[in-house]
């Protein structure tokens, strides 16, 4: 259930930042390419091909790069003040 809350918050913010080039979008796809390499090195060990942990990698880098985002509008904030 905890996956599946978290999984609908990274979908809003990735269709919020759509057209955007940020840390979001950047997360996604490091996240992507990370949890393709896992699911396929463990697919080779004879775990077969995991797509659930295929989306846990790409929703938790999407959240990581939310955070970075968000801190660096705090940055710009407080250079303002």
């Amino acid at each position: 259930m905890v996956w599946i809350i978290l999984g609908i918050i990274s979908i809003f913010l990735l269709f919020f930042y759509y057209n955007i080039k940020n840390a979001i979008w950047g997360g996604f796809t490091i996240g992507l390419i990370l949890g393709l390499i896992v699911a396929i090195f463990l697919y080779f060990q004879g775990g077969g091909f995991d797509w659930y942990l295929i989306g846990k990698y790409t929703i938790v880098s999407t959240l990581i790069g939310f955070g970075a985002e968000l801190l660096g509008k705090i940055s710009d904030l407080l250079k303002k003040k």
